[in-house]
Order: structure tokens, then sequence, then C-alpha cells
């Protein structure tokens, strides 16, 4: 690992664990089949494995294209921080307004395929999964040299990993407090609070870019 390896993966990682962590239909997903014991091991592998996937088209495409022209890179990174920054006010509208998820319990897990199908369909068939992924941390990863975008990446995914395996399998446990709106919006200013520390970081880089 050369001597900003870290860096760029912990980038990485907070980049995509604050846009991960926001309410939405894979999390809600994730969430009620671990909450309801229904394969939470499959269910957490295949988000995972789906925003691996989108990660790496991102990061090796948009990513790659963008690096070799200084100027569109910069460009890319002040339209991510502006994103971030509507992301994060986003973020802070829904803690003001986060209502329950209102699980419940189901008698009868669903059939394997039917599960798989699913988690797919909330991974690669969602437009904010999509934008997050490919658009957003690819686009970002373009401020790095090829072994930059790599640990980017791989940070990237390593989030992903962590937060679907911890809210898969820790469902169950996590439900009767994730009922509760007040567990929402804690998590959602948190969330906020991330997307804008890291735009204030990725702007002001890119505007040097830019201005250099």
């Amino acid at each position: 690992m050369h001597p900003y390896g870290l860096s760029e993966y912990v980038q990485g990682f907070a980049l995509s664990a604050g846009l991960i962590m926001a309410i939405g239909a894979q999390n809600v997903f994730v969430l009620t089949h671990g909450a309801r014991g229904h394969r939470p091991w499959l269910v957490a592998g295949v988000c995972t494995a789906c925003d691996g996937l989108l990660i790496a088209a991102g990061v090796g495409g948009v990513g790659a294209l963008a690096a070799d022209s200084p100027g569109i890179s910069g460009l890319l990174a002040l339209a991510g921080a502006a994103f971030l920054l509507a992301y994060g006010l986003r973020a802070f509208k829904s803690a003001v307004g986060s209502e329950s998820l209102g699980l419940s319990e189901g008698d009868s897990c669903p059939q394997v395929r039917a599960i798989l199908m699913a988690a797919m369909g909330v991974s690669l068939l969602n437009p904010h999964a999509l934008l997050d992924t490919v658009v957003l941390i690819g686009g970002l990863s373009s401020r790095f040299e090829a072994g930059g975008r790599l640990l980017f990446g791989l940070g990237a995914v390593t989030a992903s990993a962590c937060w679907f395996f911890s809210l898969s399998l820790g469902g169950r446990l996590l439900a009767p407090v994730l009922r509760r709106p007040g567990a929402w919006r804690v998590l959602d200013v948190l969330v906020g609070l991330t997307m804008w520390g890291l735009a204030a970081g990725i702007g002001h880089e890119a505007l040097g870019r830019l201005l250099a």
C-alpha cells in the first residue's frame, strides 16, 4: 500500500457509509428480512455483491475516463460535492419527519429464488443506488490514480458489506429500536453531518484543481 492508500481507503469507506445509511428501499428490505429471520446471510451477501458490481463499474468506468482529464475530474468532484450538500440537507429534513418503519413479523419464509430476485431488484434497479455507486462514487474516484481508485472502491465496498451484514444479521435485535422514529432521526443527523463534511473537503479540492 502506497503512503496515501489508507487515506483513499478511508475516504471511500466514509463516503459509501454516509450514502448507504440513508433510509431507502434497500435498507428497509435488508432490515425487515433480518428482523423476520428470512435468510439474513443470503440477503446481506446479495446486496453487498450487487453494490460491489456497481461500485466497480463506477470506479473502473466513470472514474477511469474522468481521470484522464483534470478539468472533467474537477467538475465531477464539484458536482459530487454539490450533490453531497443536497444529500446532507435531505438527511436533516428526514431527521425532522422520520416515521416508524412499521416492521411486523412474518410467519413463513419466502422461497430462496424469490428472496434472490427481490434482493437483486432493490439493489440493481434502484435509481438512488445507481446514482450513488456508479455516478457519485465513480466520479469522485477520478481524483486518484489507478491504485488510489482501487483503494477508494475497496473502501466503499467494505462499508457496504459492514452495513448490510450488521443490519441484516442484527435485524432481530435492532428491529424494536428502529421502530422508533427517534433512532432514525439520530442516524439521519449523523448521515447529514458526514455528507457535509465530505462535501467541504471534496469541494475545496475540486476548486483548487479548476483554478490551478
